[in-house]
């Protein structure tokens, strides 16, 4: 919640009431949003959170979809500077969620949690996607139009292997589990502790180059809206993102979720906790309905900068019209200095003595720049932010590899 600073007792306007007055002057039509889930438990281990009001000032909605929950909304709402217009708010969102992300990992070593977490984490504000992700948990994009978009990244080290250079760059070791005699089953993991992922929130008990970062893409859809399909890797490892689409086509949000989870069990036996949210985001006073026929060559947007063998690209003889999802942002760096700059100006951003991962308040001086000890630091000015507490930085050269980790080694399970 916002406020005004002490000494001042003016009312502050609900950011609803403004953004009500932006959408009238702008006309832009406000989606609705219509949600579903499902899931059939192995483990116990999946969570789902879906807050509809999502409220960062009183009165204020905005829809929030996890695969993970607890203090990790709270953290990154937190790291959302105040009094900003419903543009800077937007465009804050991937910095306040890599910072939340961060914080939360943090919280969880605080309290010596050390069983981790894969995060999928959506915010829908009117037409406009914002995803974060670690693990290997998605989301997956149909637009109205019938283009199929990923939106998250899938951190199994199997199949990334700028997340295998990094850990070993980091200090870290990747390979399969060797059951002696030099014979090595199952999938890459990191060793030590023998996680099959290079991205997680509290796996305490691995080196921190397994790191909170969370790769983050945001879009904004056309009027015609679409259909967000959110699953745990009990899904992802029965059903391709194509096969999930098509399944439920024609369903509802709630019945569709239901028959995803099917679909997987069906296909390859309840071997995982298998978790589904599917969202409908549509044009007011039009009854809920999915996406319309998927042509059979939509554009296929990559799950990362650099195109995978999972991606394919289209053919510019079959590309008859211009894409109607807007990419505004995507970034996978697990670098802090590249994730928390920004090209808006520092006040809007950041407050110059907090720190810009656990918003604690600092003393001027206190605080260490994120640029500090960078590859090609630039010349940086004594207010030159967003700045770090002593223990943010500190887990920031841990999680780059220039100071020792303070997690305990030990034995892992590989999710």
């Amino acid at each position: 919640m916002s406020g005004g600073t002490k000494g001042e007792h003016h009312q502050t306007v609900p950011l609803s009431v403004l953004l009500q007055r932006e959408l009238a002057s702008e006309k832009i039509e406000k989606p609705e949003i219509v949600s579903g889930q499902a899931g059939q438990s192995k483990k116990g281990e999946d969570f789902t959170l879906i807050k509809t009001e999502c409220q960062r000032v009183v009165g204020d909605g905005v829809s929030t979809f996890s695969v993970f929950g607890e203090n990790l909304l709270n953290n990154v709402l937190s790291a959302v500077p105040p009094d900003l217009n419903r543009d800077e708010w937007v465009a804050a969102l991937p910095r306040a969620l890599v910072a939340g992300f961060v914080k939360t990992d943090k919280d969880f070593q605080e309290k010596g949690q050390k069983s981790g977490t894969t995060v999928t984490f959506v915010i829908i504000e009117g037409w406009v996607v914002t995803v974060a992700s670690v693990g290997d948990s998605r989301c997956v994009l149909e637009s109205g139009e019938g283009g199929l978009y990923y939106l998250s990244a899938d951190h199994r080290l199997e199949t990334n292997e700028e997340e295998r250079v990094r850990i070993t760059s980091s200090g870290g070791e990747v390979g399969r589990l060797n059951t002696g005699g030099g014979t090595e089953v199952g999938p890459l993991r990191c060793w030590p502790g023998g996680l099959c992922l290079s991205r997680s929130i509290g796996d305490m008990d691995i080196g921190e180059f397994i790191v909170p970062v969370p790769y983050v893409k945001q879009v904004k859809l056309s009027t015609a809206g679409g259909r967000l399909v959110i699953c745990s890797d009990g899904v992802w490892d029965s059903l391709s993102a194509e096969a999930v689409l098509d399944s439920c086509r024609g369903m509802s949000a709630d019945t569709a979720a239901s028959h995803i989870v099917k679909e997987a069990v069906e296909a390859k036996g309840l071997r995982d906790d298998t978790t589904c949210i599917v969202v409908d985001i549509l044009p007011q006073e039009k009854p809920p309905a999915p996406a319309p026929q998927r042509k059979k060559k939509g554009i296929m947007k990559s799950m990362f900068r650099k195109k995978s063998s999972e991606s394919s690209s289209y053919n510019d003889k079959d590309y008859l019209e211009p894409d109607v999802v807007e990419e505004l942002y995507e970034e996978g760096s697990a670098m802090l200095s590249e994730r928390l700059d920004t090209k808006y100006p520092l006040c809007n951003m950041f407050k110059l003595f907090m720190c810009a991962v656990c918003q604690v308040e600092m003393k001027p001086g206190e605080g260490v720049s994120i640029f500090e000890g960078a590859p090609n630091p630039r010349k940086l000015r004594p207010w030159d932010g967003p700045f770090l507490c002593t223990s943010c930085q500190d887990k920031k050269e841990a999680m780059e590899g220039k100071k020792a980790s303070g997690r305990h080694s030990s034995g892992s399970d590989d999710d």
